[in-house]
């Protein structure tokens, strides 16, 4: 299950991707745009500074601009940053695997074999999904609500 914190950095992204090129975003702007409270927001846009995500500048006409191009931020980064393992078992995780306890067997375990695939699916899809592409998604959902 994707986390809030991993959920509201998607959301900042969104809207700073949608302002990329634009003014620098204030914090406040962009917590009521995605209603986010603000304090959880303050530590993600910190963290993601922190990683290279974003440029902030202090003072009047303040605030956080994206790095990088929308279109060079795919998810399974903001997940890996913000959330932690992408894998729904640790025993196939790539970056934060463990062994699981009540296993017998890992090579011959249906469940890790299939949850393999699983994981497998899932960061193709991670990957290829960047925060632009998220933004022409809502746009397009946005224009035909019923589709």
């Amino acid at each position: 299950m994707l986390s809030k914190k991993t959920k509201y950095a998607i959301r900042a992204l969104i809207a700073l991707g949608e302002n990329f090129g634009g003014d620098s975003m204030n914090i406040f702007s962009i917590a009521q745009k995605e209603n986010i409270p603000k304090k959880f927001l303050e530590q993600i846009l910190l963290e993601m500074r922190n990683a290279g995500f974003l440029f902030s500048k202090k003072g009047a006409g303040g605030g956080y601009s994206l790095l990088k191009d929308p279109k060079d931020i795919n998810l399974v980064q903001v997940m890996r940053l913000t959330g932690g393992p992408i894998a729904q078992l640790p025993c196939v995780s790539l970056n934060f695997y463990q062994k699981c306890e009540e296993c017998r067997d890992e090579e011959s375990c249906g469940i890790r074999d299939t949850f393999r695939d699983v994981r497998d699916a899932t960061l193709k899809i991670l990957i290829e999904t960047t925060i632009a592409d998220l933004i022409i998604k809502e746009k397009d959902l946005s224009s035909h609500p019923n589709i």
